[in-house]
């Protein structure tokens, strides 16, 4: 094998990483708009990954990016949102915790009795995880937005930065 046929397999191993990552990541920030999760982080996060390799996605980054800073900064502008959030992690690790434990099969459950808790602890270090970045999110965005004059503003210049 020669140099070039080398650095021809590399670049096509490098560019099927790079989509396999942001399209997982556009993926996974689509479906994190509806379940628990950053999503327009994640949309965001898979279309800058993306806009490596397809100038639409390159399009595409910078108003997913100014509207998930604004989301962040909108966040964390009143105290009764920043405990609703903290809430919602804390929920979040507590259904991890509650996959890991795995406690028995309750009387009052419905359906077949392998429907209890699916996926195990697997999914039980995800969903704390998730809620670990959460708390994160929470944390930087209070830092970055809270309690300056415009927020919108600040969203938009931690976009473009």
């Amino acid at each position: 094998m020669t140099d070039d046929d080398r650095r021809r397999s590399h670049g096509l191993v490098r560019r099927v990483a790079l989509e396999t990552l942001g399209w997982t990541l556009v993926v996974a920030g689509l479906a994190a708009l509806i379940l628990p999760g950053p999503g327009l982080l994640g949309l965001a996060a898979g279309l800058a990954v993306l806009s490596q390799q397809y100038e639409w996605a390159e399009r595409r980054l910078e108003p997913v990016k100014v509207a998930a800073f604004k989301a962040a900064a909108d966040g964390v502008q009143t105290w009764p949102r920043i405990v609703a959030s903290c809430l919602g992690a804390a929920a979040i690790a507590a259904f991890g915790v509650l996959w890991i434990v795995r406690p028995d099969v309750p009387s009052w459950w419905p359906v077949r009795d392998s429907w209890w808790l699916v996926g195990g602890w697997p999914t039980g270090v995800t969903l704390i995880a998730s809620s670990l970045i959460a708390y994160a999110l929470i944390v930087w965005s209070f830092r970055h937005f809270r309690g300056v004059e415009d927020p919108e503003a600040a969203a938009e210049a931690a976009a473009r930065d």
